[in-house]
């Protein structure tokens, strides 16, 4: 069973720190006349991997944008890859230039 994760948050940013060091963050920008959050990175620790931490960030700039009534840009190839492989489930709240 994959483990909620409490992420700290700053503008344009999402992360996991552990001390001084940055174990995992999903940066973006905001775009569109600040309707759209640019998801630029999405990073994760080699020692974190296959735990479900990288689709819990996104999952939480997703609210956050729902939130906001903001729309998702896809820039960095994890978002793009996730984006493709469940349409269904982005659709609404990916960014249609």
């Amino acid at each position: 069973m994959e483990k909620i994760m409490d992420f700290q948050h700053e503008p344009g940013r999402y992360f996991l720190q552990d001390n001084d060091k940055t174990l995992a963050e999903i940066v973006f920008t905001t775009i569109n006349d600040g309707k759209t959050y640019a998801i630029n990175a999405t990073r994760v620790d080699p020692s974190l991997r296959g735990q479900g931490i990288a689709a819990q960030l996104l999952d939480t700039v997703i609210k956050d944008a729902q939130d906001n009534q903001m729309t998702i840009k896809a820039v960095c190839p994890y978002v793009k890859k996730a984006f493709a492989q469940n349409p269904a489930k982005y659709q609404e709240i990916e960014y249609k230039p």
